[in-house]
């Protein structure tokens, strides 16, 4: 696989690439599907959007683009704009960290070879693990794990829950705490993927790069680092984020000169959180202002 830098950097044409939004509404950019490891079909998200209110979403599954074609599709009789995304893993100093990606080409040749690699890290990953749980007398096979994931990029999630159906832990969150969480007997380390490299796949596909969800689990310099290397805006808006996080990253976009972004980070099924869809969203301005900078 070559670097990024080696592939080229000419952004596409975008003209037309992303289709205009109604005048009112809320927007949750930060929802997944059965293309990464969400529970929903493309198709059962929108019904789901619909009956919440969003007007606009943005579906943003691990390491894969293939849901947003037929959401869109879907979006189009079901009254809802679907927005190009995607979520993936960087690493800063060590620390495994996610940026979403918005507004991209999702055709563009190098960002679809990429992603593609990247799932085949992460299924060498989820071999590793299960063979480290074989390995600790703890009977998972692969292939259960496979069918968790499905058509979907495997991640740990799809590990926990096969855990969990095979009986060999009790719930989601104790595959997590006893086996697969950071740090555990079963963990493994994700392909290294730096900041500069993720910021010149999405750019030169013709998109923004978010920062999501960072908590508490960066300083204000390793925020600057990544501010200095190209990112585009934050993920102020979110399930994990308390009030007073909200307002903090808020004042840094608008310090910075960022954008902002906010959704609900909704997986559905065992992660049990139905209760933030339609909850954590954001006003369709903050979109309006996310276009206007790549197109104005």
């Amino acid at each position: 696989m070559a670097r990024i830098e080696e592939l080229g950097t000419n952004a596409p044409d975008q003209g037309g690439s992303v289709p205009s939004l109604p005048d009112e509404g809320k927007a949750d950019l930060h929802l997944h599907t059965t293309y990464s490891d969400g529970v929903h079909s493309p198709y059962d998200l929108l019904k789901k959007a619909r009956g919440a209110g969003l007007s606009t979403v943005a579906i943003t599954d691990h390491d894969h683009v293939g849901a947003i074609e037929e959401a869109t599709g879907w979006g189009a009789k079901l009254g809802i704009t679907v927005l190009p995304g995607v979520e993936l893993s960087i690493t800063l100093g060590g620390k495994d960290l996610h940026l979403l990606a918005y507004l991209f080409d999702c055709t563009n040749p190098m960002l679809l070879e990429y992603l593609a690699f990247f799932r085949g890290e992460r299924l060498k990953r989820a071999e590793r693990m299960v063979r480290k749980l074989n390995n600790i007398n703890v009977p998972l096979k692969l292939d259960t794990v496979l069918e968790q994931a499905g058509i979907g990029a495997v991640g740990r999630p799809h590990i926990a829950n096969a855990l969990v159906e095979e009986g060999l832990v009790e719930s989601f969150h104790e595959a997590f705490q006893r086996f697969i969480g950071t740090g555990g007997p079963a963990y493994e380390t994700k392909f290294q993927l730096t900041p500069q490299e993720a910021f010149r796949l999405i750019t030169q596909a013709g998109g923004l790069s978010f920062l999501a969800h960072p908590g508490r689990y960066l300083s204000e310099q390793e925020l600057l680092l990544l501010i200095k290397q190209g990112l585009d805006g934050i993920e102020v808006v979110h399930p994990s984020h308390s009030d007073l996080q909200q307002k903090y990253y808020r004042g840094i976009v608008n310090q910075y000169f960022l954008l902002e972004c906010g959704g609900s980070d909704y997986h559905g099924g065992k992660k049990n959180d139905d209760h933030v869809f339609g909850t954590y969203t954001v006003p369709l301005h903050v979109v309006e202002t996310m276009r206007s900078r790549l197109f104005s």
